[in-house]
């Protein structure tokens, strides 16, 4: 079984790169700590390519396992140079935005705050990052952080020629994923919150395949999430952003959820998830978000965390469905 690798997991415990094992994390900067300040950044974007503009999330942490929340930073990127370098090739620079998990008011402060992770939980988002070249890259974050002023924090992570995983432009599979539909299995296979309710809470979410969207040329939103099972609930604020969408743009797509496991109990995950989530070394990485658009290609996706305004943006530039 391919272990499940879930980025909001890894964040909450104030790991440096999402979706990599220990074996096979990227090298630190050459001649730094990771940060110059109290403060730590943990990668939370997966698999990462060159040349196409990409988002890129960082989340910020404390020591005390704080969370550093709202507000925006500046992010500056480089190539990691050759080990014997104090430093590498400087490259793109961003203002990140900050994206509260679905449902937290991203209103509290305009600036960056100290917060409990009940309070401003999400991560710092930069959008139309374009990396030139593979490699390890470094991000530099620095945060004018209220109260304690400016802290910078450093973290690698990987980049590689192309994506491991279903990218923008990509044909998209004509998975036949679970729905209500589905006979023999569980309820907790199609979503995994049924395994405690009895029931599946977003059926709206589970009428589709994609196969069927892309055969009838219906633009599809796909997220990928394991709302039961994910360690620190963001799975569940995902899915049901999706659902929330669902219900104001029906006339614009299909919206599918995707639960990631067959069976929790005996770690078999879903055939849907394997089929578009899992790397090359194994892996499986969650949670995902996928735009398809009615002529069966990838017009964007999403990892980890997203904005839903980036997402309502994008499903009111779809034309209205007919019938």
């Amino acid at each position: 079984m391919a272990p499940i690798r879930t980025v909001a997991a890894l964040l909450s415990l104030g790991l440096l790169t999402a979706a990599c094992s220990s074996d096979d994390q990227p090298p630190r900067p050459t001649g730094a700590s990771g940060n110059t300040s109290g403060m730590v950044a943990a990668a939370a974007s997966v698999d990462l390519y060159t040349r196409d503009p990409q988002r890129v999330n960082v989340g910020l942490f404390m020591p005390d396992n704080s969370f550093v929340s709202f507000g925006t930073v500046d992010v500056s990127f480089s190539l990691l140079g050759d080990t014997a370098q104090a430093g590498g090739r400087p490259g793109p620079t961003a203002t990140a935005v900050f994206v509260p998990t679905y449902g937290m008011p991203n209103e509290r402060s305009s600036r960056p705050v100290v917060t409990q992770p009940d309070e401003g939980r999400g991560v710092y988002e930069a959008t139309d990052v374009v990396f030139d070249a593979p490699g390890v890259w470094v991000a530099e974050v620095t945060a004018d952080v209220r109260g304690l002023g400016p802290q910078t924090a450093q973290v690698s992570f990987a980049v590689q020629e192309h994506p491991s995983l279903p990218a923008p432009g990509d044909v998209a599979q004509p998975t036949e994923n679970l729905t209500v539909r589905s006979k023999g299995v569980p309820l907790a296979a199609i979503d995994s919150r049924a395994a405690s309710t009895g029931t599946i809470p977003d059926p709206e979410l589970h009428q589709w395949t994609i196969a069927r969207a892309i055969a009838e040329a219906r633009p599809a939103l796909v997220v990928f999430a394991t709302p039961a099972f994910c360690e620190v609930r963001f799975c569940g604020p995902v899915t049901d952003m999706v659902g929330n969408l669902s219900r104001r743009y029906d006339d614009r797509a299909v919206f599918i959820h995707i639960e990631t496991w067959k069976d929790h109990d005996k770690q078999k995950l879903n055939e849907a998830a394997l089929d578009w989530l899992q790397l090359p070394n194994g892996d499986l990485t969650e949670p995902w978000l996928f735009l398809i658009g009615s002529d069966g290609t990838i017009v964007d996706r999403w990892s980890s965390m997203w904005s839903e305004r980036e997402v309502e943006t994008e499903l009111e530039a779809l034309p209205a469905m007919k019938g």
